[in-house]
């Protein structure tokens, strides 16, 4: 087996991974509180990821923390508001959406940092809002069951006025994985990747920690924390097989296989949240729902491929080692 297709077969299991953690994200929620999930998560992948990189770390100056700082913000609000989507949304349309990120990098560089981008994004660009039009926007009337089943909307209501709320909040969450990468990006060349991938996850953890308290005394969400063996399970595979070792095998994996791979291989992450989706809760996403999707990931595609965009939105870490605000190739 060559060195590559070991590569090849890592980033699948690395997009396994991370599709299948929409499932148990939105599981572990019967037991916790968003903010306390995201803190508990990263500290315990931060604290993983601290003994993995503990040379880079003790090499650590003050440009490496204000970077690793900066792109930890993002990472918070990203999770924050993906987390609190999965509240409302189902598994699936969360990853389909979630994926739409990486279709924003080049648009929001084009918009904001007057990068030229070609025909093929904004193609791909075009693909995408179809389908998250299609997966999100209900055509018609549905019954209280169907409306559950395809996490649409409210039941009864139709178009727009079905818009459901936790898809809303994944998209937002998508625009932020867009900036996240952008900076990412931005500082990855000029930084240790080891102690940036800490740094950003460990100010994660910091910042849920902090916003806890403030969240629960302003009455924006109530603290909530029971111990059970699921939340520990959920805990470990999201903080452990996610964050610590999902991400080592990425950085490993990326140096011995291709662009197209990379990017090939990473949009497998909304099908197999589709997939876990439609074996353990029986998720029907239906003609409509599946022909969004399957727009989405033509999108994905036809950006990655053919235009500058990067894959993995859902890694904590830099995906290449390309500065993305200088050159527009990520």
């Amino acid at each position: 087996m060559s060195t590559r297709f070991k590569a090849d077969l890592a980033l699948a299991f690395c997009a396994a991974i991370w599709g299948a953690t929409f499932l148990v994200v939105q599981d572990a929620l019967r037991d916790a509180s968003v903010l306390a999930f995201i803190a508990l998560r990263f500290a315990l992948g931060g604290a993983l990821m601290a003994a993995t990189f503990r040379e880079d770390l003790r090499r650590l100056n003050c440009a490496e923390v204000r970077a690793g700082v900066l792109i930890g913000v993002f990472l918070f609000l990203g999770y924050l508001f993906q987390t609190n989507g999965l509240r409302f949304t189902t598994p699936s349309k969360a990853g389909f959406i979630n994926g739409t990120g990486v279709v924003l990098v080049p648009v929001l560089l084009a918009m904001f940092w007057r990068k030229r981008i070609n025909v093929w994004v904004w193609g791909g660009a075009v693909a995408t809002f179809v389908g998250l039009y299609l997966l999100s926007v209900p055509a018609h009337s549905a019954s209280s069951g169907q409306a559950h089943s395809a996490g649409s909307g409210q039941a009864g209501a139709a178009g727009w006025a079905a818009l459901n709320f936790g898809d809303v909040l994944v998209f937002l969450a998508a625009i932020i994985w867009a900036l996240h990468i952008i900076f990412t990006a931005k500082y990855s060349p000029r930084h240790s990747i080891g102690a940036l991938s800490f740094l950003q996850v460990a100010t994660t953890a910091v910042l849920a920690a902090v916003a806890l308290p403030v969240f629960h005394f302003a009455g924006w969400e109530s603290y909530r924390l029971e111990w059970t063996g699921g939340l520990v399970w959920r805990l470990l595979v999201t903080a452990v097989g996610c964050t610590a070792l999902g991400f080592s095998v990425q950085v490993w994996a990326q140096r011995h296989t291709t662009p197209t791979h990379i990017a090939i291989l990473f949009t497998l992450e909304p099908v197999f949240a589709a997939l876990t989706s439609y074996i353990v809760l029986h998720e029907r996403l239906g003609p409509r729902g599946l022909t969004g999707g399957g727009l989405i990931l033509s999108g994905i595609l036809i950006s990655e491929l053919l235009g500058p965009a990067q894959a993995a939105p859902e890694s904590p870490g830099p995906v290449d080692e390309r500065d993305t605000l200088h050159e527009p190739a990520n």
